[in-house]
């Protein structure tokens, strides 16, 4: 969830003297890019897990403290609900097995965690949104501890001027509304990382604009809201809506969504963070001591941190990211567009098929977004969004295809490409791109194994098949045998 932020309330004296600092750190930034400042001569990828959390009934278990305090190791940190953890694993480096060091290391992580977490009656679950959440959780008391959570909540209530309504119409109908953001606790996510040289990064965001829709076509994993089967990757329209800081009215004029797709192709990094600085005020206006220009001009590396926390509370799919390590600033993409799970095969599977994919097309003589709008790459987003594994998107030179035939004849051939120039082994593009394969010629994947898990159970209570639907999940997902090849 970002920088940590202790409990205050904001003048509108703090605001303007944010807004100025602001600015300044993005005069800094455009002065770093031009005199090429980053560290881009071995770019690492990074992975990050957010976790649910169930009781011995596999109903949502409120213990993040308890658990947190039960696993003891620093790898996994706190998140916004209280039936919420998450683990940031190590970053690597594809070329030296990178993609076997984050199985091996997230597996045995949750094992770890799984086997001390028991302990004070919390399981793991890596699922997009946790299906046996109810209207009960959806309160101010489901909210972890930590300041930050409290504050932006109140934030977001007080610049919408009233209450969240969370409105989805998918296979059934959900209308809810709510007096926080804990609906947002209900989104956990994976998270992918890759870092680039300011030159490149225009090309590695637009590629992962351009793929986002086939990436949550493939992976979709979160059929169910508060009882409901609503969307395959219901996380999607859940997470646009439950940190809409717009009334209805500045909708209607056009406003941007703090969660938000995008608008445009870019040319360059600076675009995205100009348009943060641009379009959006800030919810968090915390400013630091830091003067960016005097610790830039005395040949040390500014940690800009209004821009990065103002930054923190933009939610892009793919967001842009600056940040330093050992005093030298690099750049990364996140992607933070699928669901967790259902496995760590699954999880690291996804990984695969993005990384060489983005690297691929990013890297590509003719670019896909020069013969794709914008719009298309949107559209095709809340589509397989809404439809998962069995949606049809539009692609260049393709017309209307669906996305498990567009991965399998042009897609996966293009992630081998580009894992090979990462400097993947052959046995881990084969073992990983071919789990995403499977998936494909199966037409399973999360959302399409638990939703029709549930449909086999009758006319039980839907809690109670919920319940039993969820904790069979659970048993397989430590199995880490792939979703695909579950019966």
């Amino acid at each position: 969830m970002g920088e940590e932020v202790e409990a205050q309330e904001f003048s509108r004296a703090d605001r303007t003297r944010h807004r100025e600092k602001v600015r300044r750190n993005l005069d800094v930034f455009a002065r770093m890019l031009r005199e090429a400042r980053f560290d881009t001569d071995d770019p690492m990828t990074g992975l990050e897990v957010e976790l649910n959390l169930v009781d011995d009934s596999d109903d949502p278990a409120l213990k993040n403290a308890e658990a947190l305090k039960a696993i003891a190791d620093p790898a996994f940190q706190t998140e916004l609900g209280q039936f919420n953890i998450e683990i940031n694993v190590p970053p690597a480096k594809v070329r030296e097995g990178g993609l076997t060091t984050f199985e091996e290391s997230l597996r045995h992580s949750l094992n770890d965690a799984e086997s001390k977490s028991a302990e004070v009656g919390a399981h793991m679950v890596m699922i997009g949104i946790l299906p046996t959440l109810a209207p009960g959780h959806m309160s101010m008391g489901s909210l972890s501890a930590n300041p930050r959570y409290k504050l932006l909540s109140e934030q977001i209530l007080a610049a919408r001027g009233e209450d969240i309504t969370i409105s989805i119409d998918g296979t059934e109908r959900l209308r809810t509304t709510a007096d926080s953001i804990v609906p947002e606790a209900a989104c956990t996510s994976t998270q992918f990382h890759v870092q680039t040289s300011p030159d490149q990064f225009a090309e590695y965001w637009n590629a992962s604009q351009a793929i986002a829709a086939v990436q949550v076509a493939v992976a979709a994993n979160s059929p169910y809201l508060l009882g409901k089967e609503l969307w395959r990757e219901t996380r999607i329209p859940l997470f646009e809506q439950a940190t809409d800081t717009r009334s209805e009215e500045l909708k209607a004029q056009g406003v941007r969504p703090r969660v938000w797709f995008g608008e445009r192709w870019i040319t360059s990094v600076f675009d995205l963070f100009e348009e943060n600085v641009r379009f959006f005020p800030a919810l968090l206006p915390v400013t630091d001591q830091e003067d960016p220009l005097e610790v830039l001009e005395r040949g040390d590396t500014p940690i800009l941190p209004e821009l990065r926390l103002h930054n923190g509370t933009i939610y892009r799919w793919n967001r842009p990211v600056y940040d330093v390590s050992n005093g030298v600033p690099h750049l990364r993409v996140e992607n933070r567009l699928l669901a967790a799970g259902p496995t760590v095969a699954d999880t690291i599977a996804n990984a695969a098929f993005y990384f060489g994919l983005v690297r691929a097309l990013a890297e590509s003589e003719r670019p896909l977004w020069s013969q794709m709008s914008f719009s298309a790459a949107e559209e095709n987003f809340h589509t397989a969004a809404r439809q998962g594994i069995e949606a049809q998107v539009y692609w260049p030179g393709v017309g209307q295809v669906r996305a498990t035939e567009l991965v399998l004849r042009r897609l996966l051939p293009l992630a081998h490409q580009g894992l090979e120039s990462w400097g993947a082994s052959g046995d881990e593009i084969d073992r990983f791109l071919g789990i995403i394969e499977q998936r494909c010629l199966t037409g399973v994947n999360g959302a399409e194994w638990f939703v029709r898990r549930m449909h086999e159970t009758g006319d039980q209570e839907r809690y109670d098949g919920l319940r039993a639907t969820l904790r069979d999940y659970r048993e397989r997902m430590h199995t880490n045998e792939p979703v695909h090849t579950w019966d």
